[in-house]
């Protein structure tokens, strides 16, 4: 039986030398990889109450919505600045190098409601980091957050350690 982990493309060299790229499109292609990884992630959430599942652009889109639609839950998308259209609320946040903003609509999350986030990578933290503040300002409580894989090198799970955190892969490197 195959893991999700036998579905993601190693890539060396992208985009620099030294680092080797996670490519999830091979897990998208594959229609057995694609029901693992979102099987594994809905098997993430059995015991969780939640209400909500909240989903970064892009790639938590493509995991988040089957994840939701399967437990008969909403879903929120937080978006780059600018692209959504009604009143929104704001984080910036820290890249590797510069900054990035992310909005949420100032209506989608419910003060009380309980939030899991779905993404597909785990790296430095920051940009979930930046969706949890978005969600606690609007009055909802995270529950748990679940990527596909995760970079630990990277160290994101420190900047989360006050929530649930679980991956499907962990990748030791970078």
């Amino acid at each position: 039986m195959k893991k999700v982990e036998d579905y993601i493309r190693s890539i060396p060299d992208f985009p620099e030398p030294g680092i080797i790229f996670r490519d999830i499109t091979t897990i998208l292609q594959d229609p057995d990889g694609l029901k693992l990884a979102v099987d594994g992630l809905i098997d993430m959430l059995k015991d969780v109450e939640y209400d909500v599942v909240v989903g970064p652009e892009s790639r938590g889109f493509i995991f988040g919505v089957p994840v939701a639609y399967a437990e008969h839950k909403g879903f929120v998308p937080v978006r780059k600045k600018g692209k959504l259209p009604c009143e929104t609320i704001a984080m910036e946040y820290d890249l590797e190098y510069g900054t990035a903003v992310i909005e949420m609509h100032k209506d989608s999350i419910k003060p009380g409601q309980k939030v899991v986030i779905v993404d597909d990578l785990m790296a430095t933290g920051g940009t979930m980091e930046a969706i949890i503040k978005l969600i606690e300002q609007l009055g909802g409580e995270v529950v748990k957050i679940c990527f596909v894989m995760e970079l630990a090198g990277l160290k994101g799970r420190e900047k989360l350690s006050k929530y649930p955190v679980e991956s499907l892969v962990i990748y030791e490197g970078h």
